[in-house]
């Protein structure tokens, strides 16, 4: 029988493998080599970084040479000059000649097309009165295109004794040399080009609000007239043809479409009556007032304007006459007689037109006494020689 003895076995020699190597052994027993870490796709080492840096240098030098390269060979390439003016295509030109407009590129022409200034050509094109829009763009190899959109005239213009064009805006336009274009507009005066382009413009919006008024109803009412003022914003006058005459009219700055109907709905009767009528002042709410020709007198009147209450004109211009207006010189006036004055004026028969100026007469005295003035807007109030008073 063995005795009992403890066994002892030395594992160290079976396990050696297993255990790896103590973080905390000198630096020394380290294996040797150069560890590079990246963090966030950077080196995270000093000489890490300086490298990439360096890299990254070296590559963008030779993308910058290559880049400079090829401009070079692009800038010195026939292929991209311009050879001609014909290399240059214009569009949307109806008044304008191309001659004007390529004119413009003129210093382009035998130049690389790179070297043009788009945005200063089209600044340029933009000067013309003509052009209200442009655009320049580049064809490669070498051409031009040029698309340009016109200003739209709506009226002529009188200038001392020229005449031209004017658009909505004001802009003055000079007769188009070329082109088979017909206007049929009214002539406008007091558009001046010493005026700024915004007081033109304001002046062109009132044009505007008057013809779109004559012509709410579809007739076209604007097409009649062969002259309108516009150098007095708040009376726009227009002169309108009648059988071989002009009338001047006066329409205010509003109601302009039922001003016009008032006129044309008398104007026959105010023509049997004052042959020689020059102007209608339409601006008053109840009276119309009629200014003849200077030297011409008024039938079966003594003076050459006549006042006609609104209502008075609606019968047929029952109204009476008092004469000593055109004993006393000044600018042209409205003259509203007395209440008196008119009530017998209204009782008057049409057919009676002589017994109802003797009935005025003798109240002239009363219609003088309170008679009321309509002020215009210079302040005048004074009679005219060559004028005729109607109540």
């Amino acid at each position: 029988m063995a005795p009992k003895r403890k066994l002892r076995r030395d594992f160290s020699e079976d396990f050696a493998d297993d255990f790896p190597e103590d973080e905390d052994a000198p630096t020394g027993r380290k294996q040797k080599g150069v560890r590079l870490r990246f963090r966030w796709g950077m080196p995270a080492t000093k000489w890490g970084r300086m490298s990439a840096g360096f890299g990254l240098v070296v590559l963008a030098g030779l993308c910058f040479g290559a880049l400079l390269l090829v401009r070079d060979s692009v800038m010195h390439d026939p292929r991209f000059f311009i050879q001609s003016a014909s290399s240059i295509e214009i569009q949307g030109n109806v008044h304008l000649t191309r001659d004007e407009l390529v004119n413009i590129f003129g210093e382009d022409v035998e130049r690389n097309i790179f070297y043009v200034s788009l945005a200063q050509r089209r600044t340029q094109l933009q000067q013309l009165p003509w052009v209200e829009h442009a655009t320049v763009m580049r064809l490669l190899p070498n051409r031009l295109r040029v698309s340009i959109v016109e200003r739209t005239p709506v009226a002529f213009v009188r200038q001392g004794s020229q005449i031209g064009l004017v658009d909505a805006s004001g802009v003055l336009l000079d007769m188009p040399t070329h082109g088979d274009a017909h206007y049929s507009f009214p002539v406008v005066t007091g558009i001046l080009a010493s005026d700024p382009l915004s007081t033109r413009a304001a002046r062109m919006k009132i044009f505007e609000q008057f013809t779109s008024d004559l012509d709410s109803s579809g007739e076209k009412i604007s097409e009649k007239l062969s002259e309108i003022d516009l150098s007095n914003p708040e009376d726009v006058k227009a002169v309108i043809p009648d059988n071989g005459k002009d009338v001047l009219v006066h329409f205010g700055d509003t109601d302009f479409l039922n001003r016009y109907r008032k006129f044309e709905e008398h104007l026959q009767e105010w023509r049997t009556q004052y042959p020689t009528l020059s102007s209608v002042d339409m601006r008053y709410e109840r009276q119309v007032v009629l200014d003849m020709q200077p030297g011409a007198s008024a039938t079966n009147a003594g003076s050459s304007v006549a006042v006609l209450p609104t209502a008075a004109a609606a019968d047929g211009m029952n109204a009476a006459a008092p004469s000593e207006a055109a004993a006393k010189p000044a600018a042209r006036t409205a003259i509203k007689p007395h209440a008196k004055a008119h009530v017998a004026a209204k009782k008057a028969p049409v057919s009676k037109w002589k017994r109802a100026s003797a009935k005025a007469k003798a109240h002239r005295a009363t219609a003088k006494a309170h008679a009321r003035v309509v002020h215009h807007a210079a302040g005048n109030s004074r009679y005219h020689s060559s004028q005729v008073v109607h109540p």
